[in-house]
């Protein structure tokens, strides 16, 4: 998320997913980056909302809380035991199998051989099954079985939400729905309230049951889909193949159990419900996954006095300063470099970047932005060369100019003469292996978690490599370089690449890429030489299904403006 990324650069989190058989990288928090950086990983596995904390805070403690008129409550007994954890789990909580396949970046006309692997998953209203978006990620084929029976049932993905790491099933069979029940959502534990993790973890093939308290409740790295948002610490034993159980707290569902950190012991995480209910509210009331908002920036804490003195900030005011403003974002419109934001739909921010979040405890203010839905407005209040003003910001969910995770599609590539044109992405620099934030070009790296896109579509092309013939002789050293213009005219997008190749009309044919470099080949050759070397190396088109898609596309708009 193009948060307002508060945490200290450099603090490296080994967190892991805990899909059975399936690894993920490691993500790093960066204070000016626009994105969670996702690093190399170590140490992997093989393996609408009823509250909202964008609104209105409410204020708890331990034993009571307040509710906004001051009147002091008793809070209801929560109290959790395995005994009743497992008789909730029998008929609700359900294994899943999952055939995957995962695309091949340095070969993008093909996929990597298949896996199997293994979560866990459980019924929610309306006949559908809840389980994290890494179990079911590169999916080619999926079952489910629930406690009891030998049968497998086949699974559709009804959607999958990458960013907050959730998917829901579906099963046709009427059989398989026979004797299930669904699990309510609950709320968010209080610290050291106990829950109880439900899943088919690694070690057998049995249910499991392990308890542990809640420890701390916090924005947290999403590995999987590389996002901070609010996550909920537990010290039960969260094991590979607990992916997408519940975490059980009385007779409710507190959380999804989605990942742990490598090298520590009995610290596991759960996705917490608030973020549960906006992932399934989404896709209630539009039919699809709709994501997770931002404002667009990148802040800076203002906790030196210094600094608040040269931004005349008053003793009592508190806040964060904007280092950075998305171009593409609502927010670049009406705030400048430099405002400092005082508050966030009337909550006040700390000048560390937290807000209130229950008693005595602190939460940083992304997560009131993460909460509302898209293109919902938001009244954010600045100070400005000494004067305060007060702006309304639609919320959108933004997306990086490098992307940083592309699970469930193809990548796109374009050949021509041997020469492989991609997108740049983060799965595409992870393909030089674990260490890979080291080994791969450092140009391309600092693009990929620095730059901001400058307009819509944007994409930076780079040759990825040579497939070498007598029409590329000499070239083979360019890889890895950013193509920037195609006859002089500076290239958008893989498509729009693409399109300059396609409809070029002149003899010659020039790719200006980084370092000065250049690319000449004679078009006519050029053509003729791409299909011999498709057919050499067994690749059965020279671009990506996408690709061909949208030129089919354009060409049949141009034919019905003619």
């Amino acid at each position: 998320m193009l948060g307002a990324s508060l945490r200290s650069v450099g603090r490296l989190c080994s967190v892991r997913a805990i899909c059975r058989g399936r690894g993920r990288g490691i993500g790093r928090f960066s204070a000016s980056s626009t994105s969670l950086i996702f690093l190399p990983p170590i140490a992997t596995t093989a393996a609408a909302p009823t509250s909202r904390f964008s609104s209105s805070i409410s204020h708890y403690s331990d034993s009571n809380y307040t509710d906004d008129g001051g009147e002091t409550h008793g809070i209801t007994n929560r109290e959790t035991n395995a005994y009743s954890a497992i008789e909730l789990a029998l008929d609700s909580v359900v294994k899943i199998f999952t055939v995957s396949s995962s695309p091949n970046y340095l070969l993008p006309w093909q996929n990597k051989s298949q896996r199997e692997t293994m979560g866990s998953g459980f019924v929610i209203p309306g006949k559908r099954i809840l389980t994290n978006a890494h179990v079911v990620a590169d999916h080619t084929f999926v079952l489910v079985r629930k406690h009891g029976s030998p049968t497998k049932y086949r699974a559709e993905i009804q959607a999958v939400g990458h960013e907050c790491d959730l998917a829901i099933l579906v099963v046709e069979s009427e059989e398989f729905w026979e004797g299930l029940s669904f699990l309510e959502l609950g709320d968010i534990p209080f610290l050291q309230e106990a829950v109880a993790v439900v899943g088919y973890p690694q070690g057998g093939d049995n249910i499991s049951v392990t308890k542990g308290v809640v420890s701390r409740v916090e924005p947290t790295q999403y590995v999987h889909g590389a996002t901070q948002l609010m996550a909920i610490q537990i010290d039960a034993a969260i094991n590979p193949g607990n992916s997408g159980g519940p975490a059980i707290m009385g007779n409710s569902v507190a959380g999804v159990a989605f990942q742990n950190l490598s090298g520590a012991e009995n610290i596991g995480y759960i996705i917490p419900v608030p973020v549960i209910k906006h992932f399934i509210s989404g896709i209630e009331e539009t039919g699809k996954y709709v994501g997770f908002c931002s404002l667009g920036l990148s802040c800076q804490p203002t906790e030196n006095i210094q600094l608040r003195t040269h931004f005349r900030m008053h003793p009592e005011m508190t806040g964060v300063l904007v280092s950075k403003i998305n171009p593409l974002s609502d927010a670049h419109r009406v705030l400048k470099k430099d405002d400092i934001i005082l508050a966030f739909d009337g909550v006040p921010i700390a000048n560390d970047g937290t807000v209130p979040f229950r008693n005595r405890e602190r939460i940083t203010f992304d997560h009131l932005v993460s909460m509302k839905k898209p293109n919902e407005t938001a009244q954010v209040k600045v100070l400005r060369d000494g004067e305060e003003y007060e702006f309304s910001v639609t919320l959108q969910t933004l997306q990086p100019l490098v992307p940083v995770q592309q699970f469930d599609k193809l990548p796109s590539y374009f050949i021509f003469a041997g020469l492989v044109f991609v997108p740049l992405t983060q799965p595409y620099l992870h393909e030089y292996g674990e260490d890979w934030y080291n080994t791969c070009p450092r140009r391309l790296c600092e693009r990929a978690l620095r730059e901001l896109p400058t307009r819509p579509g944007e994409q930076i092309v780079i040759l990825s490599q040579v497939l070498m013939d007598d029409i590329n002789a000499g070239y083979e050293r360019l890889a890895d370089l950013q193509v920037k213009k195609v006859n002089g005219v500076e290239i958008k997008n893989l498509k729009h690449f693409s399109q300059l190749v396609e409809n070029c009309s002149m003899e010659s044919l020039r790719f200006d890429l980084d370092d000065e470099r250049v690319i000449v080949l004679n078009y006519r050759l050029a053509k003729i030489a791409t299909s011999r070397i498709l057919k050499r190396h067994r690749i059965p088109s020279a671009m990506s299904r996408d690709l061909i898609q949208k030129q089919n596309s354009s060409e049949a708009e141009l034919a019905c403006l003619s």
